[in-house]
């Protein structure tokens, strides 16, 4: 006799889907490959400012990645930009997490005034698109790693506040923090102690878009002239330099450090939109 097999159900079959994890692999193992080559890789590779052959050559087995106007090796400069870039973006998400998060618990479980004064704040903030806030902040305290780090971690503040504020008015109402306010705990350590880490869950998987925009409006802002400047290796920089050279047909100068903001910040948004997924 044959055996009868039963149809999955839709709740298994959406669990399976969900074990099966394909664009959150790739994103970890991009993003891991790259913080390894971005550690080991400067060891290995020449020095991103020296001049080591001819201008303008293509790509080969002796320069992978071709060589500049300069003469300078292009992969090497690729591999030494991956440490700055990626602390960069990753400096920016946390900062802008941290603070981002403590406004918003603040805002969510006070309510009231303080919540109205902070919202309006952010509604400022949120009429001004990233990229241009970041650029007025940046040319008005001056250009420099540390100010381009602010720069970009207070213009991306908002949606922190907001993913937070809307989780701790809910969290608010729940019986732990009553049980706090009658074990004598104040509002601020109920808030930090007991709502924030019940409430960070959103800001985290914010984190890692956070660090994608991050990354692309570093390089935005360097292409642009703000920010970082040449000669210094960083892919937006790299970018700017050989844009004028693909109209002569030296299309890898800007090639390869575009590939790579683009594998990074695609890597960064698969992480992102599965763990987005994974809390609905």
């Amino acid at each position: 006799m044959t055996a009868l097999t039963t149809p999955a159900a839709p709740d298994t079959l959406r669990t399976t889907a969900r074990r099966r994890r394909p664009f959150l692999v790739l994103g970890v193992v991009v993003i891991g490959a790259l913080l390894i080559v971005g550690i080991i890789g400067p060891f290995v590779v020449a020095d991103p400012a020296a001049r080591i052959a001819a201008p303008f050559l293509p790509p080969s087995a002796e320069h992978w990645f071709g060589t500049d106007s300069y003469g300078r090796d292009i992969l090497a400069r690729c591999i030494h930009a991956i440490r700055l870039d990626l602390a960069l973006g990753v400096s920016v998400a946390l900062l802008a997490m941290v603070i981002g998060s403590a406004v918003g618990v603040v805002s969510g479980y006070l309510g009231g005034k303080v919540d109205d004064v902070v919202m309006r704040l952010v509604d400022i903030l949120m009429a001004f698109p990233g990229f241009i806030l970041a650029m007025i902040l940046l040319v008005s305290v001056g250009d420099s790693i540390p100010n381009l780090a602010i720069a970009l971690a207070i213009a991306q503040i908002a949606p922190f506040v907001r993913l937070v504020r809307a989780k701790s008015l809910s969290e608010r109402e729940l019986d732990y923090v009553a049980a706090a306010r009658v074990s004598g705990a104040g509002w601020l350590r109920t808030a930090f102690a007991h709502v924030l880490p019940n409430s960070i869950r959103p800001a985290a998987v914010q984190l890692t878009l956070v660090c994608g925009y991050s990354i692309l409006n570093v390089a935005g802002l360097a292409y642009l002239g703000v920010g970082i400047h040449p000669p210094t290796a960083e892919w937006g920089v790299m970018v700017a330099e050989g844009a004028s050279n693909m109209l002569t047909g030296q299309w890898w100068t800007a090639f390869f450090p575009g590939l790579l903001i683009a594998i990074t910040v695609a890597a960064l948004h698969f992480i992102g939109d599965d763990l987005a997924g994974d809390g609905a």
